[in-house]
């Protein structure tokens, strides 16, 4: 089993700052890619970004040049950097992690909330 711990989160004002993290524990023997979702009430699930193993980069189009992802391998950890935070970036944030073995994990979920 996998359990991974999104934390980071909180309210900021518009044009602050937020870094997520996602620490990953477990039986853990190589994680493939990372992604950070986000649900913003009464919407569906989409994915911000993705880092792979290879660290290769993808942002969706709302966040780029203001987001920024990155991983540590040797701590199992990921992070979103988030700049300029807008109040449409208000959502709670799901990491997800796919590991070498084809399974797939959740966090449970941070807040971010940006007041105008």
């Amino acid at each position: 089993q996998v359990q991974l711990v999104e934390s980071g989160g909180g309210l900021v004002q518009a044009g602050g700052s937020l870094r997520l993290s996602c620490a990953a524990s477990g039986t853990i023997f190589s994680i493939n890619a990372v992604r950070w979702y986000r649900q913003a009430p009464g919407k569906q699930r989409d994915v911000v970004a993705t880092i792979t193993s290879g660290s290769t980069t993808n942002y969706a189009d709302s966040v780029k040049g203001r987001f920024t992802i990155s991983r540590d391998n040797a701590k199992n950890t990921a992070y979103l950097q988030m700049n300029n935070l807008k109040p449409e970036d208000t959502a709670v944030y799901y990491c997800y992690a796919i590991l070498s073995t084809g399974y797939a994990y959740w966090g449970q979920g941070t807040q971010v909330t940006v007041s105008s």
